[in-house]
């Protein structure tokens, strides 16, 4: 035994040069073009400053948004799924990272009463005829990370952790832009509708003028029918917009991940559209690769992939084993007992040393290695043509918003315009100095303009919140985050309650 011993220690400079080499590529953050500026710098309302906030909808100053959005990142169902996700990539960490280390084979154990017949006892000149048999033996193999293969692996598991980390931000991201987008389209579709109610009024109103003038001889029944029409026309305007409002109320309720009954209790049907800031921060161009949690999950999955091209280029040279096991064994012949199990006579071992090395399978393995490097370079391309798309969704958003507020300015004007318009007509047609079109034509304008001055106010609101959702906000950049944080109270209990082997994982 002790010769075997000594055998086996002439590889343990294998064992220490393991930790020497690593074969394949070291990843570098990759280049990507990054812009100097935003196409829309020199316009007013826009602040260059970094937007760092990572609850940029409390610029709305809505306590309701504030209270939709907290209920969204506690209970939205994708949300968990995401972070049950960063849960198993964790367990997939500690997988790979268990194999860098040695590994139990088995550990058996035995008892055996054995009963010959006296034929067999004579050929194997055996004392007993009747005796019994007890082992137990321990074994143990490690494969020598020589040329870096678990390393790599390590390194590649630990990228994919880090970029399902980054995909639950970018979810979070998008939630919360979803909810928001979801928020403010309700309140523009609730101020629609309370417009086309105050239209449908006054239009009423107008028809009563209309119908007793007709009853006094003053006009002809022409007068009383397009009154008629015009006020039908704003009433079938309600129901559309009652029907997208329930929809959008239905979509909110998904968001939260609650049934659409529950929505009333997170929600105040009396509340008015969010208002914007004077004033937003941006940031640079150069801001983005380290805010977009996009942006980071695909150069994490670059990592991911260039420690997979050392994982093939390991395959490539041999593998080297160490192991070996130990037992003992004893009978109950010759005075010996099952008591005498651990005696030093009882004990026997077993080592060994080798390798293995597919020296006739280069082709397949080259081919693996061509295939890994061109998924990495496939993957880097995806990475700086995200780079590219993520600065034009970023200049088409603030141009979206600057623009829409110039519609807005415009539309206010017409607007008063209008409403001034429907007043004067009203007052010449109660005096017989206008005819009833004029009237008819001034009120279809206020609708109209009123309705498209309230969908462009929600359009400032939604815009506003696709500008922080392209550059990235929603999310801390700066925190740091156990493995628990990404995961739901309700997941964790659940997970808890059917093993007991999440014990050291989730705590209490």
């Amino acid at each position: 035994m002790n010769r075997s011993v000594f055998r086996c220690l002439g590889l343990l400079p294998i064992v220490f040069l393991s930790a020497c080499v690593n074969l394949g590529p070291d990843f570098e953050t990759p280049e990507a073009p990054v812009a100097d500026d935003w196409m829309e710098a020199e316009q007013a309302g826009v602040n260059y400053q970094a937007a760092d906030d990572p609850e940029w909808w409390k610029v709305f100053n809505d306590p309701v948004l504030d209270r939709l959005i907290d209920t969204a990142r506690s209970q939205n169902l994708s949300l968990r799924s995401a972070g049950l996700r960063v849960l198993q990539a964790n367990a997939q960490l500690g997988i790979a990272t268990g194999r860098k280390f040695p590994q139990v084979q088995q550990i058996t154990g035995s008892g055996s009463n054995i009963n010959l017949s006296e034929n067999a006892n004579d050929n194997i000149s055996l004392l007993e005829n009747n005796f019994a048999l007890y082992n137990l033996d321990f074994g143990l193999s490690w494969e020598v990370d020589f040329w870096g293969r678990f390393r790599r692996m390590v390194e590649s598991e630990s990228a994919l952790l880090q970029a399902e980390m980054a995909g639950y931000n970018a979810m979070m991201v998008s939630l919360s832009a979803e909810v928001a987008h979801a928020y403010v389209l309700l309140r523009t579709l609730q101020e629609r509708i309370a417009l086309a109610e105050q239209n449908v009024t006054v239009q009423a109103r107008t028809h009563k003028i209309a119908d007793v003038k007709n009853r006094n001889g003053q006009v002809t029944e022409l007068d009383v029918q397009q009154a008629l029409t015009i006020l039908n026309r704003t009433r079938a305007t309600i129901p559309p917009l009652q029907t997208s409002l329930n929809q959008v109320r239905n979509a909110l309720s998904l968001l939260l991940g609650i049934l659409p009954q529950e929505l009333g209790a997170v929600l105040d049907e009396s509340g008015t559209m969010p208002a914007p800031p004077a004033e937003i921060a941006v940031g640079m161009p150069q801001d983005l690769i380290r805010r977009r949690p996009d942006i980071r999950r695909a150069e994490w999955m670059l990592a991911a992939q260039s420690a997979q091209i050392g994982v093939a280029v390991t395959e490539l040279y041999p593998h080297f084993n160490i192991g070996g096991s130990i037992g003992v064994a004893t009978t109950d012949i010759n005075g010996k007992s099952a008591g005498d199990m651990f005696d030093s006579d009882s004990i026997s071992s077993f080592l060994f040393g080798g390798f293995t090395w597919n020296v006739f399978n280069y082709g397949t393995l080259k081919n693996n290695i061509r295939f890994q490097d061109a998924r990495f370079q496939e993957l880097l391309v995806d990475y700086q043509n995200l780079v590219l798309s993520a600065q034009a969704e970023v200049n088409d958003a603030i141009f979206a918003y600057l623009q829409a507020h110039a519609q807005a300015r415009h539309l206010t004007e017409s607007v008063a315009a209008a409403e001034r318009s429907v007043e004067l007509s009203l007052i010449q047609y109660r005096e017989g100095s206008a005819d009833f079109n004029q009237v008819l034509s001034t009120l279809t304008q206020q609708t109209e303009q009123q309705d498209a001055l309230t969908a462009t106010n929600g359009t400032i609101a939604a815009d506003l919140v696709t500008v922080y959702k392209v550059l990235g906000g929603g999310w801390d950049v700066g925190a740091e985050r156990s493995i628990e944080d990404y995961l739901s109270e309700q997941d964790k209990q659940e997970l808890r309650s059917r093993t007991k082997y999440w014990r050291n994982t989730l705590a209490e």
